[in-house]
């Protein structure tokens, strides 16, 4: 279908068609650069790093001309109800990847805690394999191969950034309910406000971690749980970088005038993910920081 007969409203029958783009061949050798990079560098080729970081760098560049054509696409109003409902599909199913990415941590530290440390712990497991495991949860592993180490605990920073986040989540729905208002400098305010709330929650982690790494000496080679607390917390905290990002760029589009009251799936589905965000780290504090 051309382009032309989709420019008739949102209303329109017609599901646009972009002209050939050059973005996924780009976007897969940018993945391709990062994937052998990192491979070479965990085999111990210094030079790999810097190939890591020009992946990385090719792929905000390609993401950034990418999302821009279809900014552009969508404010020459090429996009019809058709087009609305496969974004909402598409960032549903997006989402629902992401809850089983970290199902799939959340398993393994239960599988840990509840299931393999307490097995190991049994007395014929202990005869046969270390007489000298103490089965309790974190544990230093067998005959001390783990250094001593403190967990984090919930207070304060991990509670300050549990109310940062919640707080987030309240501000970015009223500035979303002001937006269906068409109130936009209520919307510009409390957007802003959440993005500041993100950045922030972001400050305290990393402050967290050089707390736990240095003074508790938690590190990621610190058995399981050392395994565990960093690729839970670390990858929700690269997610939040990401969702301040895509709140970030849905501000500057709202004061460039973009979205109206009944058009602005884009700022929603920034919202959606944040709001993913928020439920993701509700577990991370219960499960990681208090039991």
């Amino acid at each position: 279908m051309s382009a032309s007969h989709s420019v008739q409203g949102n209303e329109a029958p017609y599901y646009y068609v972009p002209a050939d783009s050059g973005h996924p061949v780009r976007m897969a050798l940018t993945l391709l650069v990062i994937g052998v990079s990192a491979a070479a560098w965990i085999n111990g080729v210094s030079l790999a790093k810097w190939g890591v970081l020009v992946g990385f760098l090719g792929l905000i560049t390609v993401m950034f001309y990418w999302f821009a054509d279809s900014i552009g696409e969508a404010q020459q109003g090429l996009y019809s109800k058709r087009i609305d409902v496969s974004y909402r599909w598409g960032m549903s199913w997006f989402i629902f990847s992401e809850v089983m990415f970290f199902a799939g941590f959340f398993g393994a530290l239960w599988y840990v805690r509840t299931i393999t440390t307490p097995w190991l712990g049994d007395l014929d497991h202990k005869l046969l394999l270390w007489p000298d495991f103490n089965a309790v949860w974190p544990n230093f592993g067998p005959a001390g191969v783990v250094e001593q180490f403190q967990s984090v605990g919930p207070f304060w920073l991990p509670t300050i950034n549990t109310a940062l986040l919640l707080t987030s989540g309240i501000t970015l729905t009223i500035a979303h309910h002001a937006l269906r208002e068409n109130h936009r400098g209520k919307t510009t305010f409390w957007l802003a406000a959440t993005v500041l709330l993100g950045f922030i929650f972001v400050g305290v982690q990393a402050y967290e971690y050089h707390h736990a790494y240095t003074e508790l000496n938690l590190r990621f080679n610190s058995g399981a749980f050392g395994s565990l607390f960093y690729m839970l917390t670390g990858f929700h905290g690269f997610h939040v970088i990401m969702g301040a990002i895509m709140l970030t760029v849905m501000l500057i589009r709202l004061m460039k005038g973009h979205f109206t009251a009944d058009n602005h799936f884009g700022f929603e589905a920034a919202a959606w993910y944040w709001h993913f965000v928020d439920v993701v780290w509700l577990g991370l504090y219960l499960f990681v920081y208090w039991f």
